[in-house]
């Protein structure tokens, strides 16, 4: 079988105190969604439960928050510009962002010059960032790289920004709109971090987690301790630590078994794991899978801090895992629901499925305690971003 690989963590630690995961407590959750709340397109995202798919994979529980319902535009990736723009303008007008509403931010600002801000995206980052900015008035300046589809293109310049598909890969594309942004004094708002530039990166990853704060809410008075393993896509891994530190942390006595997937042509978290002294590990190359949102080559160095104190494994998964992901949330068994999973968002179905229906993984399905006990928390980050490729998957 050559298109799954994945290996178990062996730089995960039982000591994560004083870390980078304490930086994802209930009380910053609550701060993040309190601010999200005050925005006018807010809403909660929903939150299925797959009884039929459960019962036909052989586990006790299957849960997907569908992130594809997110402030209309289709994936979950806006949570985490608006909020970096908050703390941006917060830090700069000296505001409490704890208690900072979109309303009260909105009239600080007008003190302000327009701010530009320019990031790097296979798509929802950047259409995120976009939205974000014509929101509180400000412009954006995206750049996405060689591959890209028009139509995520398109879905960027339609919310007012500055935008163009470059011919460079992610990792490349990055480190050019950051010099860019230096030299016309544009704020750069990237999801990815690196020596010197932290901050926002870790405002983008804690907005994210107005996901988690609202799973609990979700869950009729139960807790995170029914799920027993998270599945969690990645590209350069802040979606998936901020969502492992989010949950970890109200989970410390016994946390679930978290699972990071990513393409295999980009799988740099997996690498990284592979690795024999625990550094972060770049993979070179087109970068070339349908799953743009992930097709990264480069960890994020907090996301990867993260993750490797508290991941227990990392698969590497050819497009076709993904595609099969996406065929099963469309097509639902018996009384489950339909759920629009875009290449990205459906990974991890798609793994679970293999993990449970193919003998290849028998070893990973007992390292990691698949059985008929095991409840799974997926999350779909993005819904039919690239709608043609989208209708030849699912209706093939």
């Amino acid at each position: 079988m050559d298109y799954i690989k994945w290996n178990m963590n062996k730089f995960k630690s039982k000591d994560t105190s004083h870390t980078l995961i304490d930086e994802f407590t209930m009380e910053t959750l609550n701060a993040v969604k309190h601010y999200h709340t005050t925005m006018s397109a807010y809403e909660t995202t929903p939150l299925h439960h797959l009884n039929s798919l459960a019962d036909t994979l052989g586990v006790k529980k299957v849960v997907v928050k569908d992130e594809s319902k997110r402030f209309n535009l289709n994936a979950f990736k806006p949570l985490g510009g608006s909020y970096a723009m908050a703390a941006y303008f917060a830090r700069v007008l000296n505001l409490d962002l704890n208690t900072l509403s979109f309303n009260d931010l909105m009239e600080e600002i007008q003190q302000l010059d327009t701010t530009t801000f320019a990031t790097v995206t296979a798509g929802n980052h950047g259409k995120g960032v976009a939205w974000a900015a014509g929101a509180l008035g400000q412009k954006a300046n995206v750049v996405l790289p060689a591959g890209s589809s028009e139509s995520r293109f398109q879905a960027i310049q339609e919310l007012g920004a500055d935008a163009h598909i470059s011919d460079l890969n992610y990792d490349d594309a990055v480190a050019y709109t950051a010099e860019r942004a230096e030299q016309n004094g544009w704020v750069l708002l990237q999801d990815t971090a690196w020596a010197g530039y932290e901050d926002l990166p870790m405002s983008i990853m804690k907005g994210y987690t107005t996901i988690i704060a609202e799973i609990l809410e979700q869950l009729n008075g139960q807790d995170l301790h029914q799920f027993t393993h998270v599945i969690l896509q990645a590209g350069v891994g802040s979606f998936a630590a901020a969502m492992a530190a989010a949950i970890y942390n109200q989970r410390m006595d016994n946390p679930p078994i978290f699972i990071v997937a990513e393409p295999s042509r980009a799988d740099c978290l997996y690498q990284s794991a592979e690795s024999k002294d625990g550094t972060a590990q770049r993979v070179f190359g087109d970068l070339d899978s349908m799953m743009a949102g992930l097709a990264c080559g480069e960890p994020n160095p907090i996301a990867w801090n993260i993750l490797k104190q508290i991941a227990d494994a990392f698969f590497s998964c050819d497009d076709e895992i993904s595609a099969r992901g996406m065929k099963i949330l469309a097509a639902p068994l018996q009384n489950d629901p339909s759920i629009i999973a875009g290449e990205s968002g459906a990974l991890p179905i798609g793994l679970l499925n293999e993990i449970m229906t193919n003998d290849d993984l028998a070893e990973a399905r007992e390292d990691l305690r698949f059985d008929k006990n095991a409840s799974v928390l997926v999350i779909n980050t993005e819904g039919d971003t690239n709608p043609e490729n989208y209708k030849q998957i699912v209706n093939n």
